[in-house]
């Protein structure tokens, strides 16, 4: 694949730093928007993987470092996952203005339920697809349970994630709790992917379930059988970015308009 550096402004009005991974040859046939999982990165190998897969098939993806991670600039402990959810809507924006507005809207881990979130505000998503993602965002706080107690007395606390250093805010775990997920997936009104490894121990196989107990037809499950939560084998996210370009094949068409290839949605 074909990779583009570009940047542009988030939420908060950091720069965001993102790749556009293209096929090797050719227009996209579509573009697809990529959110990476809590304090991860879009380096993260499986999201390079997957998005290696995505573009072998045809489809353009931009995956980015959201505010405070990564590349991009900002404060990481003055984010939320709202502010991740408008982080991925000013992507989705900046893409319209400058490639092509993305048809397929990714998440991985966090990335998932934020992503979900976020498509009600995406009017040019036409298919959804979550990896490893909680049905409640405030699952992830069992990865700093121990820390809960100090950040709600002291307002922010030092927690270690992945062997990293990062602030907590108490405007962080309070905002966890407003988005309430049953009724965003129920609505979403778009094809729904939910692939998860029925022994993630990090996002367990419960969070499937509910997900796609919660959404409406047409909605697809694909297990991943001894996957790791992070997809550390090649093998696991090369398998999700070939069964998810398939897979979103039947619900993204490709037109030619001015020699241009737009992705429009097939009948819902």
């Amino acid at each position: 694949m074909r990779n583009q550096r570009v940047a542009f402004a988030g939420a908060q009005g950091d720069e965001l730093r993102a790749l556009l991974s293209l096929p090797d040859e050719g227009a996209p046939a579509a573009y697809a928007l990529f959110a990476h999982c809590f304090t991860c990165s879009k380096d993260l190998k499986a999201v390079v993987n997957i998005s290696r897969a995505l573009t072998h098939q045809g489809i353009g993806v931009l995956r980015f470092d959201f505010t405070g991670l990564g590349e991009s600039e900002g404060d990481f402990a003055d984010t939320t996952f709202s502010s991740n959810i408008q982080d991925l809507v000013a992507a989705a924006e900046y893409m319209g203005r400058e490639f092509e507005a993305p048809a397929i809207l990714v998440g991985h881990s966090l990335g998932g339920a934020a992503v979900l979130q976020a498509t009600h505000l995406i009017d040019s998503a036409r298919a959804v697809a979550t990896i490893g993602a909680p049905f409640d965002p405030e699952h992830v706080t069992h990865l700093f349970e121990d820390a809960i107690g100090e950040i709600q007395a002291e307002g922010e606390a030092e927690v270690t994630l992945g062997g990293r250093s990062f602030t907590l805010s108490r405007e962080f775990v309070d905002d966890l709790a407003t988005h309430k997920m049953e009724r965003s997936i129920g609505t979403l009104g778009r094809p729904l992917m939910v692939f998860h490894s029925p022994v993630d121990r990090t996002v367990g196989i419960q969070n499937a379930a509910l997900i796609y107990k919660a959404a409406r037809h047409p909605k697809s499950f694909v297990s991943l059988d001894d996957a790791d939560h992070l997809l550390l084998d090649e093998s696991d996210s090369g398998y999700v970015g070939t069964v998810l370009g398939a897979w979103a094949s039947r619900y993204v068409d490709v037109r030619q308009v001015s020699g241009r290839p737009t992705a429009e949605s097939s009948p819902r």
